[in-house]
C-alpha cells in the first residue's frame, strides 16, 4: 500500500476519494430504497444494508473525519496566533495586518454580491417559475451592531474556545500574544514553548491530511446516497446560475484582484489550492478547513506565520464572499418567484446589507439564511421565501466553502507581499510543501 501511495500525491488521493465516494454514494440511492433491498438480521435486530452503509459505516467515519479537524481549530488557531502576533516586533504592524486584511475581505464580498445580482439579472432564473413556498421559514434575530462589537470580547477565554467562538478567541489569542511580546525574559521563555506547540500542531495537520481520503470517501458517498434529486432538478436554473458565478468569482475576480495587488502569478495560487478546495468542499465548514488552509498558506504560499496566523483565521470568520453570492443570486430569485420589482436602491441596499452582515453576523450559528433573512426584509421580500432554497442549498454550501477558503489564502499572499512577509521562491515552487504531506509509519520507529 506504501508503494502505491508513494506514486500518487495527496492531491490525486483525496480526488480519487471524492469522486469514489460520489460513485458508490449515487449508485446506493439507484440499488436501494431507504428501507434497503437486502435485510439481515444481528441479535434479533433487523438491518438493512443501506442503513448500514450510509448511516452506519460512511456516517460514522465521515464524522470523525470532521470531527477530528474541528478538534485541531481551536489550538491551531491560538498557538499560531499567539506566536506570529509575539513575534511582531513593531506594534503598529498589528494595525496595518488587520486593517487591510478587513478592508481586502469586505471589498471581495461586496465585488461578489454585485457580480451575483448583475448575472441574476440578466439569467433571470425565477421568471416563469411561479412557485409559492410550501413552507415557513423562522428567521432567527440577527445581534444588533454594538451587541456583536461586545460579543468580540469574552468574559471567559476558556469558555469561549470550549464552544468555538472564533471572533472571542481570534481577541484573547492577539491581546495574550501582545502581552507575551511586553513580557521581557518570561515572554521568551513562553515563546519557545509555543513554538514548539505550534510546530507539534502543524504536524497534527499533517497526520490528518494523510488520512483524508477516507474521510473524504465517507463524506460523499454518505452525501449522494442521501440527497433529493427530485427538490433539486426543480431548482437547476437557480443552482446552476449560482455555481456559475461562484466559478467566475474564484477563477476571475481573485486572479484579476491578486495580480493587481501583489504582481504574483494567480495560476500559482489555484493550483496549490487544490486540496484545501476540496478539504473545504467535503466539509462544508470554513473553520473545518482552518486548519489546512493554513497549511496551505504556510507550506506552499509561502506566507510567513506571522500574517497567516492573523489573516487565515479572520478569513474563516468574516469572509463570506460564497455566501454573498448565493444572496445575491436568491435575492433575484425571490422577488422573480413572487413577482415583485427591485428598483436600483433596492439592490443597492442588498449588496451594502450583505457586505456589512458578512461581518456582523460572523459567529451567529446558520450564518448563510441569518444573512439572507437580513437582506430580503431590507427590500421588503417575503423571509418565506427562502424555504424554496434550502432544498438544493447543501452542494452549494459545500461549494461556497471552496471559494471563501480561497479568498482567505488570497488576501494572506496580498498581504503578506505587501509586508514584505511572503517567500517568493517558496510561492513560485510548484512542489512546495509537498515533502511535508506525506507522513510515513515507519518514522515512528525510528524512536522506539
Amino acid at each position: 500500500m506504501s508503494s502505491t501511495q508513494s506514486k500518487l500525491s495527496l492531491t490525486s488521493r483525496i480526488f480519487i476519494g471524492m469522486l469514489a465516494g460520489l460513485l458508490v454514494g449515487s449508485l446506493l440511492q439507484v440499488l436501494f430504497d431507504d428501507s434497503g433491498d437486502f435485510r439481515f438480521s444481528v441479535l434479533g435486530l433487523d438491518i438493512s444494508t443501506h442503513t448500514l452503509l450510509v448511516e452506519g459505516i460512511f456516517g460514522v467515519v465521515g464524522q470523525i473525519f470532521i470531527n477530528s479537524l474541528k478538534m485541531l481549530v481551536v489550538p491551531l488557531v491560538f498557538v499560531s496566533l499567539v506566536c506570529g502576533t509575539n513575534s511582531l516586533t513593531d506594534p503598529s504592524k498589528l494595525g496595518r495586518l488587520a486593517g487591510k486584511s478587513i478592508l481586502l475581505y469586505v471589498g471581495t464580498t461586496a465585488i461578489a454580491i454585485t457580480i451575483a445580482i448583475a448575472l441574476a439579472i440578466v439569467v433571470a432564473p425565477g421568471e416563469g417559475v411561479n412557485m409559492t413556498a410550501g413552507t415557513n421559514y423562522q428567521a432567527s434575530q440577527a445581534p444588533g451592531l454594538a451587541q456583536v462589537i461586545i460579543g468580540m470580547f469574552p468574559s471567559n477565554p476558556i469558555d469561549a474556545m470550549a464552544k468555538g467562538n472564533m471572533l472571542q478567541v481570534i481577541v484573547f489569542s492577539v491581546l495574550f500574544g501582545v502581552a507575551m511580546a511586553m513580557a521581557g525574559k518570561a515572554g521568551e521563555r513562553l515563546g519557545v514553548l509555543f513554538e514548539d506547540l505550534n510546530t507539534i500542531i502543524m504536524k497534527l495537520v499533517t497526520i490528518l491530511m494523510n488520512l483524508a481520503p477516507w474521510g473524504v470517501f465517507a463524506l460523499m458517498a454518505k452525501l449522494f446516497a442521501t440527497m433529493g434529486w427530485g427538490t433539486f432538478g426543480a431548482l437547476v436554473k437557480y443552482f446552476l446560475l449560482v455555481m456559475v458565478v461562484l466559478a467566475v468569482h474564484a477563477f476571475i475576480s481573485y486572479p484579476i484582484i491578486l495580480k493587481l495587488l501583489s504582481g504574483l502569478n494567480p495560476l500559482m495560487m489555484l493550483k496549490k489550492m487544490r486540496d484545501a478546495a476540496i478539504f473545504g468542499f467535503s466539509t462544508s465548514s470554513s473553520s473545518a478547513t482552518l486548519p489546512v488552509t493554513m497549511e496551505t498558506a504556510t507550506n506552499k504560499l509561502g506566507v510567513k506565520s506571522s500574517v497567516a496566523s492573523f489573516t487565515i483565521p479572520l478569513g474563516s470568520t468574516i469572509n463570506m464572499d460564497g455566501t454573498a453570492i448565493m444572496q445575491g443570486v436568491a435575492t433575484v430569485f425571490i422577488a422573480q418567484v413572487f413577482n415583485q420589482d427591485l428598483s436600483l436602491a433596492d439592490y443597492l441596499m442588498v449588496i451594502l446589507t450583505a457586505t456589512l452582515a458578512s461581518i456582523g453576523t460572523a459567529g451567529v450559528p446558520g450564518v448563510g439564511l441569518i444573512m439572507l433573512a437580513m437582506v430580503l426584509q431590507q427590500v421588503n421580500l417575503p423571509v418565506e421565501g427562502i424555504a424554496l432554497i434550502i432544498g438544493v442549498d447543501r452542494l452549494l454550501d459545500m461549494t461556497r466553502t471552496s471559494v471563501n477558503i480561497t479568498g482567505d489564502c488570497m488576501v494572506a499572499c496580498i498581504v503578506a507581499k505587501s509586508e514584505g512577509e511572503l517567500d517568493i521562491d517558496t510561492y513560485n515552487d510548484p512542489d512546495a510543501g509537498l515533502k511535508q504531506e506525506d507522513v510515513h509509519l515507519e518514522d515512528f520507529h525510528k524512536h522506539g
